[in-house]
């Protein structure tokens, strides 16, 4: 196929599947795009496009890419996937410190409010404060691509800086490390679904018993923690 103009419905599928492969732009899926159907992409092309194709395509470039991932982009590129446009979900008002032991949770999210993102694509975090009575969505940050950056990893662990712990979909052992560097708990869900009903979850887990790691971050005195096996939070 000869090289051409991409149509504004490609391009715009193009850029939204990107966003969807860990440390993938546009660029780099384009050039996965040439191998595995030419150029430019078409409807017609990308309708008959499989899973494996984009793995073996371009000497294996996302061959290593979990299949879970590659196939939502490849639901995007065909059209097929309903992604939502909407704008993000409105924050509740919230007064720091006006929610005793309390702690502040992240969710890597890229639909409404569900917990469906990737770390390194994820296109936004909703922010939650979580106390064992109640849990307020305080804040919706949008990640920002636009500029050029020799760390993205670094810069989404920064943009959460101020919570303890993080939700995601799926994340890499380097953001991994980045994320724990600012002492953030990353909890990986490849279940996807409501990020509220993993915040009523935990609730639960701090009306129980907080393991020490939480009960550290909510402010509580050492002899006060409780014991508490850190893999029942990452159930």
């Amino acid at each position: 196929m000869s090289n051409g103009p991409l149509s504004d419905d490609i391009a715009l599928r193009i850029a939204l599947a990107a966003r969807t492969l860990p440390d993938t732009d546009p660029a780099r899926l384009i050039r996965v795009l040439k191998d595995a159907v030419g150029l430019p992409p078409t409807a017609e092309s990308l309708a008959g496009l499989k899973v494996k194709d984009l793995k073996q395509a371009a000497d294996g470039e996302f061959a290593a890419l979990d299949p879970s991932v590659l196939k939502a982009a490849l639901a995007i590129l065909k059209g097929e996937s309903g992604i939502d446009l909407a704008p993000p979900p409105a924050t509740e008002f919230y007064t720091e410190g006006e929610m005793p032991d309390s702690i502040r949770v992240a969710c890597a999210s890229d639909t409404g409010e569900e917990l469906d993102g990737h770390f390194g694509s994820a296109r936004r975090f909703l922010v939650y404060q979580v106390s064992a009575a109640e849990h307020r969505l305080i804040d919706v940050r949008t990640v920002d691509e636009t500029h050029p950056s020799d760390d993205k990893n670094a810069d989404r662990a920064a943009l959460i800086a101020d919570c303890q712990v993080l939700y995601v979909a799926s994340i890499g052992g380097p953001a991994a490390a980045k994320v724990i560097k600012k002492d953030i708990h990353p909890i990986k869900d490849d279940k996807g679904g409501s990020a509220r009903d993993r915040m009523l979850a935990l609730q639960t887990i701090l009306a129980d018993k907080a393991p020490p790691w939480l009960a550290k971050a909510m402010g509580h005195a050492p002899e006060d923690r409780v014991r508490f096996d850190r893999d029942e939070v990452d159930a």
